[in-house]
């Protein structure tokens, strides 16, 4: 397969940086013309593979397209299959962005992108390392949504697995028919909450989609070592069930004992195949998503990413902030937060805040008292505390329960506003000015996602408070131009800034299980990564052009911590003397490695 991946069947890449690594490239000296040009002569170990001739061009992981040498045209048996012109990689992403830039439409975009990652995989993930900026709204937030919303339209080609409650019995010997031994990194979701649109059911496959080509391209795993998973346990949306082209079980959810019981066989099934196999939850409603994480994170390398992630991402988010303000990182405990969603990314990002204050010194008590957590019903307090569960109810305040988020901004006056309700528009003018009316420079994170369901859009929140606030959002909005030529570049407050150095650090050091602290330590690095001149413009965020190099700094970070814990199994001694190289050898880079045919040799 032409990756560039790392153990005996590939080769590894030198650098996290692309740029040093195409240098590298250019010093070797590389054919300007002929069936080379572009093209580096050196060695490069070989993949094997049992295939050959017709079949290995309809494989998305082998096919190189055109780009077949002419030797292994017809050491494969391929000569005649193709084009006479021979193309390097750098033809053939010219050639696609050519055509992928004349569309006007982002989901005909996204479909283009998916059509093309089923026939040539290493070509798909070059395109998105190399313009992962352009790419990611595209094949993630916000098109994504989209996406799932078509996906039954639109479906063309199997990917990933799916599981049901008719496989109940059979998980164990399923796992088997995903032809990859080496797995490294699951993503799953159960459909149920996709996004800011609900309950998508077997349609919701796009999110794990979408979320492990961001591992391949911006944290560097192998695309042979991600698995998609969708557990169908069926829809509650009406308009799915009553869809005829509807792709998924088409019964009420399962709930209850069932549905535990059905995820408890398929994480047995997925560690027996793949003992150190990290499982990323997503997009699994507020009712389980807790739930699920609580029973398995202290016996199975897993984490959930809108609990988790989404708090991570958001206190790198709010740390940063805190320095354009002018407070300083430390202040943190200081700070009022006032979280409109009290749903598992709420609560995830309360809990990962909280944490971090503790870090700087504070007690629970009070770190606790900083947060404000209003649901539909108002502020989140004592009076209720028999309807909230466990972890909310350690937010709830003693006084003001059912308090409007108006009245609490006008008692409280909180610094902090972050959305995660899925409720577009919500931050309604009067709301956030009642913010700046109350705080010189507000801290204003609408992080749901699609754009549709944003709290406020960028727009909006600079004007509303006369451009003062720091801003990030869940999906990207473009720069904001107000009177007096002021231009505003809004951050992207996105997970996938976090999830895939945290994978990629996990997996590569066999870290036995995802703690707390490397949570932390990965939201600290990605903090850390936003430079002083970044700050001085008002970003909370690198540019995603560095993703690459934050998910490699992440990686290190989430590493160090697993040895500090004693969970790391994978590292040895030689490697803890130099973790940035290690790091680095062990990511993934799309480019075409040799291919020859496994013969068995008799002499």
């Amino acid at each position: 397969m032409m990756v560039r991946s790392f153990g005996s069947g590939g080769t590894e890449s030198n650098s996290t940086d692309d740029d040093v690594t195409r240098a590298a490239y250019e010093e070797e000296g590389v054919p300007e013309t002929g069936e080379w040009a572009g093209c580096k002569r050196s060695f490069m170990n070989p993949i094997q593979i049992s295939v050959r001739g017709r079949d290995i061009l309809t494989d998305p992981l082998f096919n190189k397209g055109t780009a077949f040498k002419s030797g292994e045209r017809d050491r494969l048996r391929i000569r005649g299959l193709l084009p006479a012109r021979i193309m390097n990689i750098h033809m053939q992403k010219e050639r696609f962005l050519n055509a992928l830039r004349q569309e006007e439409s982002q989901i005909r975009k996204n479909i283009m992108l998916e059509d093309l990652h089923d026939r040539n995989e290493t070509l798909y993930h070059r395109i998105l390392v190399d313009h992962i900026e352009e790419m990611a709204p595209l094949i993630y937030t916000p098109t994504v949504a989209q996406a799932c919303l078509d996906f039954g339209k639109q479906y063309r080609r199997p990917r990933g697995m799916y599981f049901t409650e008719e496989d109940r019995g059979n998980m164990a010997a399923m796992v088997y028919n995903w032809p990859h031994k080496d797995v490294h990194v699951i993503v799953v979701t159960d459909g149920s909450r996709i996004l800011g649109l609900g309950d998508l059911g077997a349609s919701g496959m796009g999110i794990p989609i979408g979320k492990l080509s961001l591992y391949c391209a911006a944290g560097g795993i192998a695309p042979h070592r991600v698995l998609p998973v969708l557990l169908d346990v069926g829809t509650d949306n009406e308009t799915l069930l009553n869809d005829k082209f509807y792709l998924g079980v088409p019964k009420k959810r399962l709930k209850g004992s069932d549905y535990f019981h059905l995820v408890d066989e398929f994480m047995e099934a997925v560690r027996f195949r793949w003992p150190r196999v990290l499982v990323q939850f997503e997009d699994f409603s507020s009712s389980v998503a807790q739930t699920l994480l609580n029973k398995y994170r202290e016996k199975h390398l897993c984490f959930n990413d809108d609990i988790q992630g989404t708090g991570a991402t958001a206190l790198a988010g709010v740390l940063c902030a805190l320095r354009v303000v002018g407070h300083g990182v430390k202040s943190l405990g200081n700070q009022r937060i006032l979280i409109v969603g009290a749903g598992s990314a709420g609560i995830g990002i309360a809990q990962v805040l909280q944490r971090a204050m503790v870090e700087q010194g504070l007690t629970e008590e009070e770190s606790n008292k900083a947060f404000f957590i209003v649901d539909q019903q108002g502020l989140l307090g004592g009076e209720r505390t028999q309807a909230l569960n466990t972890e909310q109810r350690i937010f709830a305040r003693k006084e003001d329960g059912f308090l409007p988020l108006i009245d609490v901004i006008k008692k409280y006056e909180p610094t902090i506003l972050i959305g995660v309700t899925a409720v577009g528009g919500l931050f309604t003018e009067d709301i956030i000015r009642e913010m700046a009316a109350r705080c010189e420079k507000p801290i204003i994170f609408p992080l749901s996602n699609p754009t549709t369901k944003a709290e406020c859009t960028a727009e909006q929140a600079y004007e509303w408070t006369d451009g003062r606030c720091v801003f990030a959002s869940g999906s990207p909005f473009s720069r904001v131009q107000l009177s007096g030529d002021r231009v505003f570049q809004p951050s992207q407050c996105n997970n996938m800034y976090i999830f895939p150095g945290l994978g990629l650090g996990a997996t590569v050091c066999g870290a036995e299980k995802i703690t707390d602290r490397m949570l932390y330590v990965a939201a600290e690095t990605l903090a850390k990564s936003v430079s002083e001149e970044d700050i001085q413009m008002g970003k909370v965020f690198p540019s995603l052009t560095d993703i690459r190099k934050v998910s490699h700094n992440i990686a290190v970070a989430v590493i160090e911590e697993a040895i500090r814990d004693g969970i790391a199994t994978k590292i040895k001694p030689k490697d803890r003397e130099d973790l940035n190289s290690f790091v680095s050898r062990k990511m993934y880079f799309p480019e075409y490695v040799p291919i020859v045919e496994k013969r068995e040799i008799t002499i």
